[in-house]
């Protein structure tokens, strides 16, 4: 990725951009965990306080596993990816839960996700996202957060997602003046068709958008969908 710098209002800096509390750390958005290495040059960097850092690592490996495991069909297979590999060898209890959760019926394969851990994920992605593009954070609650795999929507549905935001051109309200977004609005760094930031083909894109409230769109594996809308 390009390294674009954020000229937007220092007082939405420095800040926990999941919490509002004291920016302790610094985390990445998205979590190595989720890509392949070698890892991107330049990868999205937020402030977090050190218990949020903490707090997310555990459902994001969880998460990390559960769409391998979807994808190949097995807990043993997932293991073909090499860091999905050591997390299920190291957490044999992880290993186990995600095997619980696999089901056959009807000749298909899937796994039962825990909807709880996975929108904690999805949301504080989605809050990174906000806040290194738009230098807004975004601690407030969402009107509405939504994850599916690719595979659950119909062709309209996936039309829809890849689209993103809503019909109305030209109304919508701009990033903030010296923001990341900003800067790609008027430059178009990093954007591929469609306005999707591609962080790691294959593995992790991302789009910010204001049209008809602040929509942040994520795919992840090019398997889970997810949308995060505030108003």
């Amino acid at each position: 990725m390009k390294q674009i710098q954020d000229f937007g209002d220092d007082r939405n800096k420095g800040c926990c951009v999941y919490c509002g509390g004291p920016g302790e750390t610094r985390d990445h958005v998205p979590s190595r965990v989720l890509l392949n290495e070698p890892y991107p040059l330049e990868l999205p960097v937020v402030p977090a306080c050190a218990a949020c850092n903490r707090a997310f690592s555990r459902d994001e490996a969880y998460l990390a596993c559960l769409i391998e495991c979807a994808l190949t069909g097995s807990v043993e297979s997932a293991k073909s990816r090499y860091k999905v590999g050591v997390m299920l060898t190291k957490s044999p209890a992880l290993a186990t839960r995600l095997a619980a959760a696999r089901y056959e019926r009807n000749g298909e394969l899937g796994f039962n996700p825990e909807p709880d851990r996975v929108r904690a994920i999805v949301l504080k992605l989605a809050r990174g996202h906000a806040a290194f593009e738009n230098n807004e954070p975004r601690v407030d609650d969402p009107e509405s957060v939504r994850f599916a795999p690719f595979t659950a929507m119909n062709e309209s549905e996936r039309e829809q997602f890849e689209i993103g935001g809503s019909s109305t051109v030209g109304l919508a309200p701009w990033p903030e003046v010296g923001s990341r977004a900003m800067s790609r609005l008027l430059t178009g760094a990093d954007k591929g068709p469609g306005g999707w930031i591609v962080v790691q083909p294959g593995m992790y894109r991302y789009r910010v958008d204001w049209s008809g409230g602040f929509h942040v769109h994520m795919v992840i594996r090019e398997y889970l969908a997810a949308e995060v809308v505030w108003e």
